[in-house]
């Protein structure tokens, strides 16, 4: 059965699109301690690379390298609260889908030292 939500268009469906996406990040930043955590390091680095002296491009990428960590962490809150609608029990299924969604995570991560360390290495070398 489809949501009865599917049929709105124009105005109406981007407004209540925009409060669902509102709610979303309210309840991801509310119950999801990991999440917290990431929107500490993007408040802390998304204005450390506006000051850093680098190019646009670089100052785009080591910016959008942050706020794909956010964008990561919020799919694998909704892959985790999933999972967990579904059945609390224990599953090697559940288990996959938990810990690929956090290795996601690390691997956002990880791009986040590897971009801020070329840019920061080809600009103070």
């Amino acid at each position: 059965m489809e949501s009865p939500f599917k049929g709105k268009t124009g105005l109406t469906r981007l407004w209540n699109a925009l409060h669902y996406s509102l709610a979303g990040l309210k309840d991801a930043y509310r119950l999801e301690d990991a999440f917290r955590q990431e929107v500490l390091l993007a408040v802390i680095l998304i204005p450390a690379a506006i000051f850093i002296p680098v190019s646009g491009i670089a100052h785009a990428l080591m910016i959008g390298s942050v706020l794909l960590v956010l964008i990561v962490e919020l799919l694998n809150s909704a892959i985790e609260a999933t999972v967990d609608r579904v059945g609390l029990e224990k599953h090697l299924l559940s288990k996959r889908a938990k810990d690929i969604g956090s290795a996601a995570v690390l691997v956002a991560l990880l791009n986040v030292v590897a971009v801020w360390s070329c840019v920061l290495v080809e600009r103070f070398a």
